[in-house]
C-alpha cells in the first residue's frame, strides 16, 4: 500500500494506535473521511474481525479522495444521510469504552495543515451518550427507511 501506517510519535500515529486498540467494535460517525492512513487502520480492524460501522455525510462521501468507497468495497457497513443539511459529527467509539471526538475531520488536509482538536475519553457516561447518538443515527439512516418519492 502506498499509504503505510504512520510511525513515530505524531498526533496521527497516536490516533491510529487508539483505533487499533479495538478488539470487538469500532463505530465511526464522520462528516468527511479522506485520510488513507486512517482508512488503512480501519480496514485492518475489519480484517481482524472487529465489527466496524460507519455513518457519514452523503454529499461528502463521493468527493475526490474520499475513502468511503474503499471501505465499502472492503465489506465495511456504511450508512449516510438522505436529507439536506450535513451529518457533521466527528467521533469514534472503540469497544463501547473509548470515545474519540473533536473538530478533526479525518482528512489529510485537516491532519497536515489545520488547527484541530481531538479529545479521548474513557468515562462511561460520555461514551454512552455518544453511543446512544450513534445508534439513533444508525437506525435513522437505515436504507430500509429511505423514501424515494
Amino acid at each position: 500500500c502506498p499509504c503505510p501506517l504512520p510511525s513515530g510519535d505524531t498526533a496521527l500515529s497516536r490516533l491510529v494506535r487508539r483505533l487499533l486498540s479495538a478488539r470487538r467494535s469500532l463505530d465511526l460517525c464522520l462528516f468527511s473521511f479522506s485520510c488513507p492512513q486512517l482508512a488503512r487502520a480501519v480496514q485492518l480492524l475489519h480484517r481482524r474481525g472487529v465489527r466496524v460501522r460507519l455513518v457519514t455525510d452523503a454529499q461528502y462521501m463521493g468527493l475526490h479522495g474520499s475513502q468511503i468507497g474503499r471501505l465499502r468495497h472492503a465489506g465495511i457497513q456504511v450508512r449516510h444521510d438522505q436529507h439536506s443539511g450535513y451529518m457533521h459529527h466527528k467521533f469514534a467509539i472503540v469497544d463501547r469504552r473509548m470515545l474519540i471526538t473533536g473538530s478533526l475531520n479525518w482528512t489529510t488536509q485537516a491532519i497536515q495543515s489545520n488547527r484541530e482538536n481531538v479529545l479521548v475519553v474513557e468515562d462511561a457516561v460520555y461514551v454512552k451518550a455518544f453511543q446512544d447518538e450513534f445508534e439513533r443515527i444508525w437506525e435513522e439512516y437505515n436504507p430500509a427507511n429511505y423514501s424515494f418519492f
